[in-house]
């Protein structure tokens, strides 16, 4: 399982890598961009290990620490948000989930398209809910935590 896991993690950094270099992002944000996606994936195939496996819920998991990544990494490179969560989160887009909708629905067979039409819409969704949580968290959280940045306060004096 340590190998298998050791692939996982190296395919889904050089995937998001490869991803990044197609989307143009910083050369020197390339490694980060490729650590942000394998820490998502990470989490996600490592909740897939276990005895009842819900790819929901490692999806939303796996997109949770993609976000807090990618924030973090915002933050502490000076980057914007972006460049880290439009390469970080190619491996957990269900783009398998999609292609075998259209395949079975195609194929006519109505019954296998819904339900994997359904499953992938429930696992974009989880994946969309768990980048906003991250989102919804102030942005001085993370300055103040990374760079011990206060916030200003007003000044008291009458």
């Amino acid at each position: 399982m340590i190998v298998e896991f050791a692939v996982q993690c190296i395919v889904s950094f050089v995937a998001t890598v490869a991803f990044s270099l197609l989307f143009h992002a910083p050369k020197n944000q390339y490694v980060w961009c490729g650590i942000t996606g394998m820490a998502g994936w990470a989490v996600y195939w490592l909740l897939m290990q276990t005895e009842n496996p819900s790819p929901v819920t490692a999806s939303f998991a796996g997109a949770v620490v993609l976000a807090l990544l990618t924030r973090i990494f915002s933050v502490a490179r000076r980057t914007p948000y972006a460049v880290y969560i439009t390469a970080g989160i190619f491996p957990l887009v269900p783009g398998a989930g999609i292609y075998y909708t259209v395949y079975y629905f195609i194929m006519a067979m109505n019954q296998e398209a819904s339900a994997k039409g359904i499953e992938t819409l429930k696992i974009a969704v989880a994946i969309a809910l768990g980048i906003v949580l991250v989102l919804a968290l102030p942005g001085k959280l993370f300055h103040l935590v990374l760079r011990g940045e206060r916030a200003k306060r007003p000044n008291s004096n009458g």
